[in-house]
């Protein structure tokens, strides 16, 4: 449900909106935004930071988690992913996040 949420604010903002569980295969040179929900069973994917750098250097990556999942969201810091919020933050930040 929180989804359909991204998916409406990207696409009001003239971006596609992919939801998956892993960056997609093929030419991600036109990524813009890589979004990941710390929420998830997998929570931060392995690599993705890496991966990100390398396969689509433009898009802005970020995360975010409920606010309990402290750890989760130490973790991707950590990991070097630039922008963490909580899921409330991020939430809030939807009407200009694509702007």
């Amino acid at each position: 449900m929180f989804a359909s949420r991204v998916r409406g604010a990207a696409e009001t903002a003239g971006f596609a909106f992919e939801f998956g569980g892993s960056l997609p295969e093929g030419d991600l040179s036109s990524v813009r935004f890589v979004i990941l929900d710390l929420s998830t069973r997998s929570g931060l994917v392995p690599n993705l930071v890496t991966e990100v750098a390398q396969r689509c250097c433009e898009a802005k990556l970020m995360a975010y988690g409920p606010h309990v999942q402290i750890a989760r969201l130490k973790e991707a810091r950590e990991a070097g992913v630039p922008v963490v919020l909580t899921r409330g933050q991020f939430d809030g930040a939807l009407a200009t996040l694509f702007q």
